[in-house]
């Protein structure tokens, strides 16, 4: 199973509302690291009573994964529930918030071997949509299994949201690869 996060270097052309789930003085890291809502357990029985979903990343520090962990049947299916893989579980809520907002992407395989994940907008120059698209592919090969074997890429399709595809040269990521 390859899964893991990447900071793009042009974002993803829209800003994340972020909720940090902390206590203590990590909260006003998060607040002053540009978090949108901020709270302790008052936000996880929010969530749990009231099914509040009106964020795009929860952030949450270890001493608060008991109430957390709670909520994963109700933030899971949606793909917010806090991971310390995805660096969603962390005592640096400040820099983790700072990802987030700057355009850091979760990718994973689905159980079909495809991995799907933006990585900008139509209204990008070519030029960031390039960059953003190589740091993904690069990030993609660097989670690779030390047992997969053979061609790891195999073939590379870009498409705006409902536009066609258009097939990609995937060539020299492989040979970086091997």
């Amino acid at each position: 199973m390859v899964r893991g996060t990447v900071v793009l270097p042009n974002g993803l052309g829209k800003s994340k509302k972020v909720l940090v789930i902390a206590s203590g003085d990590k909260i006003r890291e998060a607040l002053e690291a540009g978090a949108d809502l901020v709270g302790g357990d008052e936000m996880v029985a929010k969530i749990q009573n009231e099914n509040w979903t009106d964020f795009d990343a929860v952030i949450a520090t270890p001493d608060m994964m008991r109430g957390v962990g709670k909520l994963g049947k109700v933030l899971g299916p949606r793909g917010l529930m806090p991971n310390p893989k995805t660096g969603t579980v962390t005592t640096d809520v400040a820099t983790a918030v700072r990802e987030v907002k700057a355009g850091k992407v979760e990718f994973r395989v689905d159980k079909t071997g495809v991995i799907h994940v933006p990585f900008g907008k139509v209204s990008f120059d070519a030029t960031k949509l390039v960059e953003n698209a190589t740091t993904l592919l690069n990030a993609v090969i660097k989670a690779k299994p030390s047992a997969a074997k053979g061609k790891y890429v195999q073939s590379v399709t870009v498409c705006s949201t409902m536009g066609p595809g258009v097939s990609l040269d995937v060539a020299p990521f492989n040979a970086k690869a091997v």
